[in-house]
């Protein structure tokens, strides 16, 4: 059955505008025609990253939204005003990635192949009813895959490939992952227990721990329990894990790290003067879960690094063969190894609502939501 393809859909923006406000609004805009090698998403699932987020509320308070006739808006603080300027009087379109039907195509073999294949994508702007893309940007699902099944296939993914890529590209044994009971952290552990990588898992509450010794995981530290540092320098010690990746980002959580991982790293490696260990200890901040600023009581040693770590420019170091290899194994285990679950789904209207912004903007742990557009 051919679809009936609307003159015009709804597309969720992000506005700074010039009096201090954010502005999260639905617009109508033109459904675009494929050309090409071009293929036309109907847009059927697409869910709420942290990184979604940072675009969508920038530096609004979500408790802070009043509604609008189109939307819902927020005053922006006078002091973080300036951090935002760049961003004044420009609509952003939202949504890193998602999923849905091909409904039309260029005239390109290849993209004709993909009609009526559920496929997703990533690239921005998904939060919409439907998203023009190359086919060669999209990972083909098998048949009765749904969309919802396939939405969260690149974020968290290719992140958790990418933690375990980067290990080995620098020549690590194990790995450290705090914010651990996440969807992205659920997703680490299933995937380094399959490829035999030792894992450090760090939550914030017992709940948290049992859900991942449930996944198969042999190594949790619970950073609220009054023996935090004791546990994690065990654990490290037996799995020999001297690389981190910090979802927090604020706080003390990088530096008690680093400390616990040079208490374990002295213990086969003694220092041998006033600079500690000479094992190479690293820490990745790739989120932002705390805006706090990031503390550092540095004992440690002087053998150690605290960095940035971000997906895209780690695929651009990979290459295109590797980044593929990656694709094909999301599609491939994308009901067990890479599954996502979510605890509300919600339509572009709802997302726009004042209550519904203070909501999906918590990130508590287990509450993941999901935009369905074509509600």
């Amino acid at each position: 059955m051919t679809h009936q393809i609307p003159a015009q859909a709804k597309q969720m923006f992000s506005t700074v505008t010039d009096d201090g406000g954010l502005e999260l609004t639905l617009r109508d805009v033109p459904v675009p025609q494929p050309t090409g090698d071009e293929v036309l998403i109907r847009v059927e699932a697409t869910p709420i990253n942290p990184s979604d987020l940072a675009v969508m509320l920038s530096v609004a308070d979500s408790n802070a939204f009043t509604a609008l006739g189109y939307g819902a808006r927020a005053e922006i603080p006078e002091g973080l005003r300036r951090h935002v300027a760049v961003r004044a009087g420009k609509p952003l379109p939202i949504g890193n990635e998602g999923a849905g039907t091909v409904v039309a195509a260029g005239d390109d073999p290849a993209a004709q192949a993909l009609i009526g294949k559920t496929v997703a994508a990533a690239g921005g702007g998904f939060y919409t009813q439907y998203r023009l893309l190359r086919a060669r940007d999209c990972l083909v699902f098998a048949d009765g895959i749904a969309a919802e099944e396939a939405a969260s296939s690149f974020v968290n993914p290719m992140t958790a490939l990418g933690m375990v890529g980067t290990m080995r590209r620098e020549g690590y044994q194990g790995l450290v992952h705090t914010a651990a009971a996440s969807n992205l952290g659920q997703m680490l552990v299933k995937l380094t227990l399959s490829e035999g990588v030792p894992l450090v898992n760090i939550v914030r509450s017992d709940a948290q721990a049992q859900l991942l010794r449930s996944l198969g995981a042999t190594h949790v530290v619970d950073s609220s329990a009054p023996d935090f540092m004791a546990q994690l320098t065990e654990a490290i010690a037996e799995t020999q894990a001297f690389l981190a990746f910090d979802a927090i980002g604020g706080g003390k959580l990088a530096g008690q790290i680093l400390t616990a991982m040079e208490a374990a790293a002295v213990r086969t490696n003694p220092a041998n003067g006033p600079y500690g260990s000479s094992t190479m200890k690293q820490v990745y901040i790739y989120g932002g879960l705390s805006t706090a600023p990031t503390e550092l009581n540095r004992g440690f040693g002087m053998i150690w690094g605290v960095g940035g770590w971000l997906l895209t420019p780690y695929l651009a170091k990979a290459g295109m063969e590797e980044v593929m290899r990656m694709r094909a194994k999301v599609a491939a285990e994308i009901r067990t190894t890479f599954a996502s679950s979510y605890s509300n789904r919600i339509s572009l209207e709802d997302a726009v609502q004042p209550g519904c912004i203070a909501a999906y903007n918590r990130r508590a742990t287990g509450e993941k939501y999901l935009i369905l557009p074509q509600l």
